[in-house]
């Protein structure tokens, strides 16, 4: 085992989940570079370490570290070493020369007990010599106190932030109450709070933690989409997270009520209880849709007269409800399209789009995702982007502390008619969004197909703002002759007016292959992307998109992109792989990014490598492919739609899954040119109409289910979608 002993130069690499660091160390013998797993390093630090020297085959000689200990400087030339290696802020190598020569063995005592002498430097003020003071104990508070917590399980960039947050008040916090960490720290949730707690030796019938525990409850069903939760539910719900039961949970509601935490409103059904924010933020949308909802001055007699002049003038047919549309979006302020696959949405756009422009009105156009937003662009002949571009996206939307979108109340949007496609996708944190950046005066036209399912975010916005019965809405249901050839789109409408379908493969467009092995189904779907689709419907195989009801199970998500990636995407040599936990992915992969990530940074570059666009920004349901595995810089390079390419650290590999396969959630927005549904039994709480409804949209030249027939009637008999809990209509309402 060897032993050396030297300063960090540069961190090279540091994965903050496990530690595991690589680094320079300058010592006697010239730089080494250093690999191990360090609770706490920085650049600066004095090391002595032990271990032994290894051979990288890519990266040469290295010291793996067994052991390390941060050692104090002694001798003069270290410690000047030490204060001018920046590990000090303010302080340069010139200072830090300047400061030994003064005080020599005596420096490191003089910045700790009377830090205010080193005023007697020049270039030092005595504020500046109180700063430095504080930072040479802060680095010595703050690894004691990285120490601590790790002996709770807690990963070392988790640490740095609780530590950052409490400072010497985090021993209390973590002895006292660490659900605490909860409230106060990203990235710490319930459970791990929990985790703590349990190792600190609190009892699971403590008071914090069954107030912690009903909160976290609460703000969970925001995952389901639910805005709030029944008294019961929460009750029966908390009960089983907590494994206690709860005694008086009033009591327990109302402290959280104190602490504004939570809304408690009486209804007839019970008691509903909302997390503050969410319940504010409903209130805010309600109020603001109110707003925004004016009714303008038109002079009735020209208007239709200036309708039927774009429709000649464009080559325009528009049907009574088409042209009741375009009226009604001129008339107020707020106005609803809906209707299924077919019905002429975008016919009706267009026409709305020259009536404004004819009479010098600047529109925005924009939809949920970048998808949906080029379709939006092609169809209309305007540029439209996404409602996060559009807003003009700089930090976190959803974390408060952060203003997430530079275009606000205090920024607003440009414009005098704002129509945003593809409602039924929009959640309420971004329909919130997007209302504070419209003043009123401007017109907003709302588009979607309110049988979608409802948006992935929290809410059933588009629902809600119909069933308010508040504004102007028009529902088309005509299918147009050309959409009408479309065995797509007819049976789409089927599924939706719950009529059975004729399964008979007469048809262009729309086939069912009845299958009933789940690897069966698999082959046959392996075969449909590989060798039949791509030249039926004229497009790569990677264009053609297989949705699946469900993540678990034989057919679900996990399993099919394991086989699809052996079959559509195989083991080469020359193609670079990555493990990550349980995923492996390879350069060539179809993924899917499944959170939305506001500070990754992309950019779109000549092929010769000169930028000419970048912006921030990722989000949920974004596909992309694989370009690079870069193991030395240990970064997986994606790139999106309109080439725009993002490098991920291997440490945000969490955010991407392969995409051959995806959940029919996941398809909301977008369009492929063929769809295959593999389908057997299921969830009948899961195998609804509106689900087989949603997928079979999704195409525009071919959809392929392949599977139980059986199973596929019964989910247009099954009406019974989950119901969310949403008070958007009645706030609403209480407006008017």
């Amino acid at each position: 085992m060897d032993s050396i002993r030297g300063y960090v130069e540069h961190i090279v690499y540091r994965n903050e989940e496990n530690g595991y660091t690589v680094f320079n160390l300058n010592n006697d013998d010239g730089e080494v570079t250093c690999v191990g797993s360090f609770h706490y390093i920085d650049e600066g630090e004095l090391l002595k370490l032990t271990g032994e020297y290894t051979t990288h085959k890519l990266y040469g000689v290295q010291f793996k570290v067994e052991t390390s200990e941060v050692c104090e400087p002694e001798d003069l030339v270290s410690i000047e070493r030490y204060l001018g290696s920046g590990a000090i802020k303010g302080i340069g190598a010139a200072l830090a020369g300047k400061i030994v020569k003064k005080f020599k063995e005596d420096t490191f005592r003089i910045i700790e007990e009377e830090p205010e002498r080193l005023a007697e430097i020049k270039g030092i003020s005595e504020r500046k010599a109180r700063e430095i003071s504080v930072q040479v104990e802060e680095k010595k508070d703050m690894r004691h106190a990285m120490l601590y917590l790790q002996k709770y399980g807690i990963s070392t960039t988790l640490a740095a932030k609780i530590y950052q947050h409490y400072g010497q008040n985090v021993y209390r916090v973590i002895e006292e109450n660490p659900y605490q960490l909860a409230d106060h720290v990203s990235g710490v949730g319930f459970k791990t709070a929990d985790e703590i707690a349990a190792r600190v030796g609190i009892h699971t019938d403590s008071d914090y933690r069954i107030r912690s525990g009903i909160f976290y409850t609460l703000l969970q069903s925001v995952n389901e989409g639910h805005i709030y939760l029944n008294q019961e539910m929460l009750l029966r719900r908390a009960g089983s997270l907590l494994e206690v039961e709860i005694q008086d949970i009033e009591k327990y509601l109302m402290d959280l009520a104190m602490e504004k935490k939570i809304v408690m409103k009486k209804e007839e059904e019970g008691m509903r209880i909302y997390s503050s924010h969410y319940y504010y933020m409903e209130m805010n949308v309600a109020r603001m849709l109110h707003d925004l909802n004016i009714d303008n001055q038109v002079e009735e007699e020209g208007l239709e007269k200036s309708l039927l002049v774009i429709e000649e003038n464009e080559g325009l047919c528009l049907d009574d409800m088409q042209r009741k549309a375009v009226l009604e979006s001129i008339r107020h302020g707020i106005m609803i399209l809906t209707g299924g696959p077919g019905t002429g949405k975008t016919t009706t756009i267009n026409a709305m789009i020259h009536f404004f422009e004819n009479v010098g009105m600047d529109i925005l156009l924009a939809a949920p995702t970048g998808r949906a937003a080029k379709r939006m662009t092609e169809a209309t002949g305007y540029e439209a982007q996404t409602i996060h571009r559009l807003l003009e996206v700089s930090g976190n939307p959803e974390d408060d502390s952060v203003n997430g979108f530079q275009r606000n109340e205090e920024n607003p949007l440009e414009a005098d008619v704002v129509i945003i496609d593809e409602v039924s996708m929009v959640d309420l944190p971004l329909m919130s969004a997007l209302l504070k950046a419209i003043i009123p005066g401007t017109r907003l036209v709302l588009v979607g197909d309110c049988n979608q399912l409802p948006s992935v975010g929290p809410g059933s916005v588009l629902k809600d703002i119909i069933e308010s019965g508040c504004f102007s809405v028009v529902m088309l249901t005509k299918i147009f002759r050309q959409a009408g050839e479309s065995d797509i789109v007819v049976n789409a409408h089927k599924i939706n007016r719950g009529e059975e379908i004729v399964l008979d493969n007469k048809s262009r467009d729309f086939f069912f292959l009845k299958r009933q092995d789940a690897n069966v189904i698999i082959s046959v779907v392996i075969t449909l992307i590989q060798k039949k689709l791509p030249k039926y419907v004229d497009a790569h195989p990677y264009d053609i998109q297989v949705l699946t009801p469900m993540r678990k199970g034989l057919l679900g998500v996990e399993r099919l992109n394991r086989i699809l990636q052996e079959y559509l995407n195989p083991k080469e040599p020359g193609k670079t792989e990555k493990e990550f936990g349980e995923r492996l992915f390879r350069e060539g992969d179809k993924v899917m990014q499944i959170k939305n990530n506001y500070q990754l940074e992309w950019e779109i570059s000549t092929r010769y490598g000169m930028t000419i666009d970048k912006g921030m920004g990722i989000f949920n349901g974004d596909m992309g492919i694989i370009k690079e595995i870069n193991t030395y810089e240990e970064t997986i390079t994606v790139e999106y739609d309109e080439q725009r390419k993002v490098k991920y650290p291997y440490s945000l590999l969490d955010e991407l899954e392969l995409a051959y396969a995806i959940t029919i959630h996941k398809s909301q927005g977008s369009e492929y040119p063929a769809v295959v549904i593999p389908l057997l039994q299921g969830p009948r709480q899961l195998f609804h109409r509106n689900l087989l409804y949603t997928a079979v949209t999704r195409a525009r030249r071919c959809v392929t289910l392949v599977g139980n027939d059986t199973v596929f009637q019964e989910m247009i008999r099954n009406t019974n979608e989950q119901k969310r809990n949403t008070s958007l209509a009645s706030r609403i309402q209480e407006m008017q």
